[in-house]
């Protein structure tokens, strides 16, 4: 092999090993391109996981007020209850004091 032949030879290995790693990169660019819809979808679904955590922070907001309501209603009915029962135990204090007043004449 002459001189003429070996560079030729070099020079077209060097060639293909050039277009060969051209064409692995154009392969790689080609399947790791980002698309403008999946772009896109990314918002559209970023946007609703935002909305639906919004929801979620009102509802428990909403939630924790109704049971601070209720808490606050069911202690108001157990004093009312206790007063009543208070009221009811007196009227039979006082119902069996007359009684036994009645029953003593």
């Amino acid at each position: 092999m002459n001189r003429t032949e070996f560079i030729l030879t070099t020079a077209i290995i060097l060639f293909a090993a050039f277009a060969l790693g051209w064409f692995a990169n154009w392969l790689v660019h080609r399947f790791t391109q980002v698309r403008q819809s999946d772009v896109a979808d990314l918002d559209r679904m970023s946007q609703e996981l935002h909305e639906a955590e919004e929801t979620r922070d009102q509802a428990i907001t909403y939630l924790q007020q109704r049971e601070a309501e209720l808490t606050n209603q069911l202690t108001q009915t157990e004093a009312e209850l206790r007063a009543a029962m208070d009221g009811l135990r007196d009227a039979r204090r006082e119902t069996e004091e007359l009684r036994s007043y009645l029953q003593q004449d």
